[in-house]
């Protein structure tokens, strides 16, 4: 049986909801860029009745370089997430990378992330599962998508059974990855709202030497392709001016073009559901 997971006071993904985005910046540059972001976001899916969680992260603790820029940390990231919650009435999400973070972020945001290469990770998956909170899984890019079902019983042992799976691509030879929409419908029948990451999915790992590369152009096409597979959200990272983003900015979404894209997979949604 397929279950419906409740984000916040309203929202509700999977099994025939409405199409869930996730959008935000990449990492958290400062106070006022992330609020500028946020802010955007919440009026276009307010405007457009879209239902929208916020995601940020406080600190990138996988960057290629020791150099690349990782975040304001834990206190004040969490800060910033709260405020942005209680000011702009929007549930929150971000990644955590031990234990003690799972357990802290969970005094503040809606949703738990556990990051792509921590996906296998036991005592995090367990320590954030005995949370209560949502959890997002994100599948490794080194794991086939039936492996997944190993990762959602270490939380359901829990007792925890609001599990959000989400693919983000998968190793294909060096500096790539490869979006496999089989995937999305494997682990859809585990029973769990499967979310798309379309920016990530479009990632070149290291492409850039010190840095991650991306093909942003192909991430609009992919996020059809998923909706069209029959996923229950979709995962976006964004910015005002991702010319200027610190983080992954070449697999990002002007924050202007999400508007005209979520038209055509809320479409698409409305034909397969």
């Amino acid at each position: 049986m397929k279950k419906i997971v409740k984000i916040g006071q309203g929202i509700k993904i999977g099994q025939g909801n409405q199409l869930v985005l996730i959008a935000g910046p990449c990492v958290i540059e400062s106070r006022e860029i992330c609020f500028k972001i946020a802010q955007r976001l919440v009026e276009l899916t307010v405007k457009e009745k879209i239902p929208f969680v916020f995601k940020a992260s406080y600190d990138k603790a996988n960057r290629s370089s020791i150099n690349s820029f990782r975040g304001p940390g834990i206190e004040k990231g969490l800060e910033i997430l709260g405020e942005i919650k209680q000011k702009l009435h929007v549930p929150v999400l971000t990644d955590v990378h031990s234990v003690q973070e799972a357990r802290r972020a969970a005094e503040v945001v809606d949703i738990v992330q556990i990051p792509a290469f921590l996906c296998r990770q036991t005592d995090i998956l367990v320590a954030a599962a005995e949370t209560g909170k949502v959890i997002n899984v994100k599948k490794g890019q080194f794991l086939a998508p039936w492996d997944m079902k190993n990762v959602i019983q270490k939380i359901e042992h829990t007792g925890n059974k609001n599990i959000i799976l989400t693919e983000r691509g998968t190793s294909f030879g060096y500096n790539n990855l490869v979006a496999d929409m089989r995937s999305l419908v494997v682990m859809r029948e585990m029973g769990y709202p499967v979310v798309f990451d379309a920016t990530h999915s479009v990632q070149r790992p290291g492409g850039a030497g010190t840095s991650s590369a991306g093909d942003s152009q192909w991430a609009p096409v992919l996020a059809r392709s998923a909706v069209a597979a029959g996923c229950d959200g979709v995962y976006l990272e964004t910015h005002i001016n991702t010319d200027d983003a610190l983080c992954d900015k070449e697999n990002m979404i002007p924050l202007a073009n999400i508007g005209l894209l979520w038209k055509v997979l809320r479409i698409i949604h409305d034909i397969v559901e």
